[in-house]
């Protein structure tokens, strides 16, 4: 467990080096947030009862979604994980005396979290000083806030397993650009990047909600927000723990089917 922890401490604390970009991609963030707030509330003055989530908790939604913006959405690649497998180079990884998924996992887990600590307190911080109902919404009792621990948690294990899922395909393909583009595109409208889950039509949405993609930024932002209550948390939370382990599974399979037939031509 020690070496992959140190694997951990070296990825997380090589990502926290990029704070220019993290700088740039705050500002694209406050402005991303507001526009899409001052969207949405343009749409509730026109109709208010159509809508199935209080603005409030739309507001914070959309907040949350902006600050942990590179926790869970798909299209954050770890690039280099992908040229390792392409270029030959995963014949290096394989010298190491250590599980090449667990290495792997472990540098996912590291990238991400790198990536959204250096993002998310001023995100955070700039939108609870927003007056209401635009601003952050704070959940009022406790078992709110260790539910929505609880569920980030659950939901960062689980982008980080099906991602190691898009990392091993490329020992399948020729290219990943394709693998890449079509999995961005599919999970960011799936898990309500793009349109919050509530906002489609209830069968869609009923539909949405059990595949794997809503166990991302879905459940926990709603939990927080207050959209998600009762059984409901119960349900999400189950099914995040489902598609975690699902995903896990598959990513072990694919690993060891892989590197039996692994050929690395070169020398």
């Amino acid at each position: 467990m020690k070496k992959y922890i140190s694997f951990f401490r070296i990825r997380f604390t090589n990502g926290l080096q990029y704070r220019t970009a993290a700088l740039s991609g705050m500002v694209t963030q406050f402005f991303w947030g507001a526009m899409e707030i001052l969207l949405f509330k343009a749409f509730y003055e026109a109709a208010p009862e159509q809508f199935p989530m209080e603005f409030s908790a739309l507001a914070t939604y959309v907040w949350l979604q902006q600050a942990f913006l590179t926790l869970y959405l798909a299209w954050v690649w770890e690039n280099e994980l992908f040229q390792t497998i392409t270029t030959g180079d995963v014949a290096y990884e394989l010298c190491r005396p250590v599980s090449l998924y667990n290495m792997w996992f472990a540098r996912g887990l590291a990238f991400r979290l790198s990536k959204a600590s250096l993002r998310c307190m001023p995100v955070l911080i700039f939108a609870w000083f927003l007056p209401a109902p635009y601003g952050l919404t704070l959940p009022h009792d406790i078992s709110t806030w260790l539910l929505t621990i609880l569920s980030m948690v659950l939901g960062l294990l689980f982008v980080t397993a099906f991602g190691m899922v898009v990392y091993l395909s490329a020992f399948y393909t020729i290219s990943t650009q394709g693998t890449k583009l079509v999995i961005s595109s599919l999970s960011e409208f799936l898990s309500g990047a793009v349109i919050p889950l509530p906002f489609l039509p209830p069968k869609l949405g009923r539909i949405f909600s059990l595949l794997p993609f809503a166990s991302a930024q879905n459940v926990p932002f709603r939990i927080f927000g207050g959209d998600l209550k009762g059984d409901a948390i119960v349900t999400s939370l189950a099914l995040q723990v489902f598609w975690f382990l699902m995903f896990l599974m598959i990513g072990r399979m694919m690993e060891r089917h892989a590197l039996k037939r692994v050929v690395v031509q070169g020398g």
